[in-house]
């Protein structure tokens, strides 16, 4: 009991010790005259490191963690190291376009590009979508998961599901974008320490000595019944992380919240650093060590391994540490959901003056309702990322494939690309849940290949107008 106490204690002095800091940090922080730009970019006053430590935090969450960890093999680590290809393509390609347009949404680009506001709201109607029924439930179940398993409670999955959806709402609420990069940013360093240390002392646990552990799973190679098969990294996953580097609204708004270009890069640039260098161990090293120690135990690797190879008096922390990557990686998306639905929707068909804040409470509430009714459904899935990779197959191709077309080409009429990217959903649906050829990586690649011929075929043969190819250069 005394040791319980003990984890309690220290887990509620850090979770207070980073609220505590955020508060101080953003306190007194003089407000935009644009509403939008101060609750949704921080009105342009994210430095580098604030840029890098919230894109960081952000992604690297409980699906990652446990997730990428429960597969148990090194070759989830493919998804870090492409990563870093698609942060260098945000940083030098898209970057330059959203601060040359001052976008405050990425979709804001689109309606601009196209010169219409529907095509816009019609992808962010995509986006919110896969954040309330992919990935924040899927955040919300990880979380949960990781504290059962790491502390052997018997409390509810929904019981702690609801516990973090609703503190990190708070700071969704409350604190807009400048609340969520800063606390972002100190559990990163948090977090990216006491993992790093997990990963030591796992090894530390087997003598640094992986025999016994079948070769498919140290492999970098994937086969073609692994998760990631080899020839997938020609194919898809580049396109998987442009989508998600460089169009997705939750990452690319703290990218877009700096007030200068080459601030912003650089604050990418680090981001990606610290991909290449840390997060890969993090992510599948204790799920290797755990399989030699334990045998094929799935997403309930992670929680395990931390439990029995961390310090009694550590614990505290790194639950600590968890629960804000939960909770930040949850406020970033509803932060971003909620941008996209006040300013693309809202704005554009109900009232183009609302009262930004309390409009963002009452939108980030549904939200919230929605996500906690789906977290039951990841409790049957086999494996969270490979779950929520393969459902956002169905956005994500045809999303990128509206900013692939409008930066590429002049001349497409928006309802073309519309109407490409209703049947690119519906083509990954049938290949999801009917007919799947092939891997689910080249099926995205071949999805986003047919909206981008559906979108100038119908714009030729259906409007009567031609497409201009202008090209996508990278720019300094």
């Amino acid at each position: 009991m005394e040791l319980q106490t003990l984890q309690v204690v220290v887990f509620l002095g850090f979770t207070a010790l980073i609220a505590l800091a955020t508060y101080l940090k953003c306190r007194g922080t003089r407000a935009s005259a644009d509403s939008n730009k101060d609750y949704f970019l921080a009105g342009g006053g994210l430095s580098w490191v604030f840029v890098a430590g919230s894109i960081t935090l952000t992604n690297l969450s409980t699906d990652q963690l446990v997730g990428m960890n429960g597969n148990q093999m090194a070759l989830l680590a493919w998804w870090e190291f492409a990563a870093v290809a698609g942060l260098f393509i945000l940083a030098k390609v898209f970057l330059p376009v959203y601060y040359r347009n001052n976008c405050t949404t990425t979709t804001e680009l689109l309606e601009k590009r196209y010169n219409d506001h529907h095509i816009r709201a019609t992808v962010s109607v995509m986006f919110l979508l896969g954040n309330i029924f992919i990935f924040l439930p899927a955040m919300l179940y990880g979380g949960s998961l990781f504290m059962q398993s790491m502390f052997g409670i018997d409390v509810s999955i929904m019981v702690l599901a609801s516990l973090f959806a609703i503190i990190g709402a708070g700071y969704a609420v409350f604190g807009g974008l400048r609340a969520v990069a800063v606390s972002d940013t100190y559990s990163g360093v948090l977090l990216l320490g006491l993992g790093m240390l997990v990963v030591f002392l796992a090894l530390q646990a087997i003598d640094f000595d992986f025999t016994g552990v079948p070769t498919e799973r140290l492999t970098l190679i994937g086969a073609n019944d692994s998760p990631i098969p080899w020839h997938t990294l020609l194919t898809g996953m580049l396109f998987i992380q442009v989508f998600y580097w460089s169009t997705n609204q939750t990452i690319t708004q703290r990218a877009m919240a700096s007030p200068t270009l080459k601030e912003a890069q650089k604050g990418v640039f680090a981001a990606a650093g610290i991909r290449l260098l840390i997060v890969p161990p993090m992510i599948v090293l204790p799920g290797i060590v755990s399989y030699k120690l334990y045998g094929d135990i799935g997403d309930a690797a992670y929680g395990r391994i931390v439990s029995d190879v961390l310090p009694v008096w550590l614990s505290g922390a790194f639950a600590a540490a968890i629960a804000a990557a939960v909770l930040t990686s949850f406020n970033s998306i509803l932060n971003s959901s909620t941008a996209l639905y006040v300013m693309d929707i809202h704005e554009k068909y109900f009232n183009d003056t609302p009262d930004v804040k309390k409009l963002s409470g009452w939108v980030t509430v549904v939200f919230v309702g929605l996500a906690l009714a789906l977290v039951p459904m990841y409790q049957q899935a086999d494996s969270i990322i490979n779950t929520v990779q393969e459902l956002y197959g169905l956005l994500s191709m045809p999303i990128l494939s509206t900013f692939l077309v409008g930066l590429m080409f002049k001349g497409v009429d928006p309802r073309a690309m519309i109407i490409a990217v209703v049947s690119g959903t519906a083509l990954y649906g049938l290949f999801t849940f009917t007919w799947a050829p092939l891997h689910y990586i080249h099926l995205m690649f071949v999805t986003l290949i047919f909206c981008v011929i559906t979108a100038l075929v119908v714009n030729s043969v259906v409007f009567g107008r031609r497409a201009a190819y202008i090209g996508l250069k990278p720019q300094v």
